[in-house]
């Protein structure tokens, strides 16, 4: 699974999601602070699901209708609690996120949204 991770996540879920096997890009390594609209696209072309904390790429995706390849929303967690919910999140829904779904997760919550195509 393709990954690409918003700078606001935390480093330490990059380094998890690698031992863990998935083909992780943080955005945090890029050479410039990228936009939302330049983090979405960029998930899309190279048909990675995006990680994020931000609400923003919500707005992009379903009122502005972005393409995307499926997004995570991490929402009030620590950074070991994102490390460990985002495992577990892409390992049982690896499917969803694949076929678009956005996915909002939080302590003892998850909501998903399906994709409208």
């Amino acid at each position: 699974m393709r990954i690409l991770l918003d700078t606001c996540v935390s480093a330490l879920v990059l380094s998890h999601l690698l031992k863990a096997g998935f083909d992780v890009v943080w955005t945090g390594d890029w050479l410039t602070d990228p936009d939302d609209e330049e983090i979405l696209a960029t998930a899309y072309r190279e048909n990675r699901i995006l990680v994020t904390l931000d609400k923003d790429f919500g707005e992009l995706a379903i009122l502005q209708q972005h393409p995307h390849c499926g997004i995570l929303r991490l929402v009030n967690l620590s950074t070991q609690q994102q490390c460990t919910i985002c495992l577990q999140i892409l390992t049982t829904y690896g499917a969803e996120l694949a076929s678009g779904a956005i996915i909002t997760a939080e302590r003892g919550r998850v909501r998903i949204r399906q994709s409208d195509t």
